[in-house]
């Protein structure tokens, strides 16, 4: 393999994979949006690689992050969950899976999906920054912090600013790779306006 030059962060061999494939892509995909939102709320206190590590057991411990029937998870299915070596058995992350499901669903119904609701905060367009390492990446913006909020007001819970900034990044709402990274300017080249209609 060439050696690429790529963003300090990605370490390992997964962290690398995540890096040059999905991190920064602008992503309209309503399940894969509660995906990266569940997944950022479960690396609280944690690394993201143990976060992708256990990424595969997360899509089916919750349905393949199917919002709808997530919410009708039962108590008794929690339950099952917290014996569940395969995702991070921490109770109320766990229960807030649920609980965000349920008002993600809310969202989709007040605004056709949740891709055109929170791509609002961003204008609709990606966020183009010329960081040159990692210590020019802040840990939450103003961005984050309006999302946050809102998010808050809305019943979501594990939706801290910093959270809410490192899923912004994830999805592409803003493109964080440095600018000597090679997919800095793959993903750029993405950069269009949201048509964000319902999902």
């Amino acid at each position: 393999m060439i050696d690429k030059k790529r963003c300090s962060w990605p370490q390992t061999e997964l962290d690398i994979e995540y890096h040059d494939t999905e991190w920064g892509m602008p992503l309209h995909d309503d399940r894969g949006l509660f995906e990266f939102l569940t997944l950022e709320g479960a690396q609280a206190g944690l690394s993201w690689s143990t976060v992708l590590k256990k990424r595969p057991n997360y899509r089916i411990a919750f349905d393949d992050f199917d919002p709808a029937r997530v919410a009708r998870f039962t108590p008794a299915r929690v339950e099952r969950l917290m014996k569940d070596p395969g995702i991070v058995r921490h109770r109320q992350k766990v229960e807030s899976t649920v609980s965000n499901a349920k008002a993600f669903l809310d969202v989709q119904k007040e605004f056709g999906s949740f891709d055109r609701y929170v791509w609002q905060f961003v204008g609709g367009v990606p966020r183009m920054e010329k960081r040159r390492g990692l210590g020019d990446v802040p840990a939450r913006t103003p961005e984050s912090d309006a999302l946050s909020k809102d998010l808050k007001r809305r019943g979501f819970k594990f939706v801290g600013s910093t959270i809410c900034y490192a899923f912004m990044q994830a999805v592409g709402m803003v493109n964080d790779h440095v600018v000597t990274c090679f997919r800095y300017g793959e993903v750029s080249a993405l950069r269009e306006p949201s048509h964000a209609g319902p999902r």
